[in-house]
């Protein structure tokens, strides 16, 4: 779907009007001032393209404007991983945005080119977490800021565990009992998509220990420096993974074709499959279809003897280097990292807040992500401190699984392409 927005703020009286038109994946905000004195426009850039993220985006922006009346800014947005290509090619074009959303992998590129401006100065970096800071800070410079921490979890339609005498699984040996329990009665029990379903069940178990005794950093070392193979983690989580599939838990021809946060929800939504395999922060989406059942978001149970949680630093922002605009768009960055707009953000977004004393998104379907998460039973899938591109590659690993591709084939291909990134011969 494309659809465009746009968002007027005047000089005398506030006005945000929305306008969605045409069909397309491509969003964008547009934000005009009436003013006397010269106006400085900046351009932002995101992933963020649902109307009801961008009516947030919306609210933040004129908020900035209506303190900031010299600096006019305008968002656009476009869908799914056409926005990291189109980012790609306009920072290589040299006709990138003032303010850009960007990934781990993202960063690693950007970062290597010069691309990304040092926000080490901005006020509101002392507000973040230590563990955020640990993942924000490089040799003392800052490239990025998180507006969210992201979960991935385990959806769970309790309604139709209830009917068939089931809980929500505490464990991987409950899970995959109440799986069987599914698959004797023709239900496929699992939605996954071709994208994240996968790939954090994986990144999750095959780091789990190395978080919980506080070696990851070390892990991570030998990973970037090639004494350590990154099969040598993640096999265990993919034979995992590859399991489901072949116990029927998971329709590996139908997942290869399911687009994440698009086919996935739907296909929960129909209330005939259990369970659902996505972020969390699809909670309130989910919830908005009216599904006519009740559901809840759960820390993934794929342990022997417990459960855990992947999270990301997520809806990162970063300051092109190379922008006409650097201070204005540093004076938007730091006011949208603001301790009530990241709330505001974060909330909408049914995540948690990266900042000290920031809470849970107020969601009532993901409340049971807290005490995991409060507790350090998690696991970050795209780790600043790991210098590989894993959110991407092993992204292709998942595919290539629901292809049909062996385990072993698909694990000498991912650490070749680890090597190749490395300059390994």
């Amino acid at each position: 779907m494309r659809g465009k927005t746009t968002a007027w703020l005047c000089a005398a009286v506030l006005t945000v009007s929305t306008v969605f038109s045409g069909c397309s994946d491509k969003q964008s905000v547009v934000n005009y001032e009436e003013q006397q004195e010269e106006i400085t426009t900046i351009t932002f850039f995101g992933n963020k393209y649902e109307p009801e993220n961008v009516t947030v985006i919306e609210e933040i922006i004129s908020s900035f404007m209506k303190e900031n009346p010299e600096i006019r800014v305008s968002y656009e947005s476009l869908k799914g991983n056409g926005y990291y290509e189109a980012l790609e090619k306009r920072m290589a074009a040299g006709k990138g945005d003032d303010v850009f959303m960007v990934n781990h992998d993202a960063v690693l590129s950007l970062q290597e080119d010069g691309k990304l401006l040092d926000l080490s100065e901005m006020d509101t970096i002392s507000d973040y977490t230590d563990q955020m800071l640990g993942q924000m800070e490089e040799d003392g410079k800052i490239y990025w800021v998180p507006t969210t921490v992201s979960v991935f979890g385990l959806y769970c339609n309790t309604d139709l565990l209830t009917e068939h005498g089931y809980k929500v699984p505490d464990n991987l040996n409950e899970w995959e009992e109440i799986c069987d329990g599914f698959v004797e009665k023709g239900i496929t029990p699992v939605i996954a998509n071709n994208d994240i379903s996968l790939k954090t069940l994986a990144i999750g178990r095959g780091f789990f220990k190395a978080y919980q005794e506080g070696r990851q950093e070390e892990v991570f070392e030998k990973l970037n420096d090639g004494t350590a193979q990154l099969s040598e983690y993640l096999t265990e989580g993919f034979t995992l993974a590859e399991e489901f599939i072949k116990k029927g838990y998971i329709d590996a021809a139908k997942a290869l074709n399911t687009e994440k946060t698009s086919d996935d929800l739907l296909e929960f939504a129909k209330g005939e499959s259990p369970f659902m395999l996505t972020g969390g922060w699809a909670a309130q989406r989910v919830s908005q279809m009216e599904p006519g059942f009740v559901f809840e978001v759960a820390p993934l149970p794929a342990l022997e003897d417990g459960t855990f949680e992947v999270i990301n630093a997520d809806t990162r922002l970063s300051v092109n280097a190379e922008g006409e605009h650097t201070d204005a768009a540093l004076k938007f960055v730091e006011f949208f990292t603001q301790k009530e707009n990241i709330q505001k953000f974060a909330d909408q977004q049914s995540s948690f807040s990266p900042l000290k004393g920031g809470g849970a998104s107020s969601v009532m379907e993901v409340q049971p992500l807290i005490p995991c998460y409060q507790s350090g039973c998690t696991v970050i899938g795209a780790d600043g401190h790991l210098d590989v591109k894993i959110w991407s590659i092993t992204a292709e690993v998942s595919k290539k699984i629901l292809s049909g591709d062996p385990v072993s084939a698909a694990m000498q291909w991912m650490d070749q392409q680890v090597d190749e990134e490395r300059g390994t011969p």
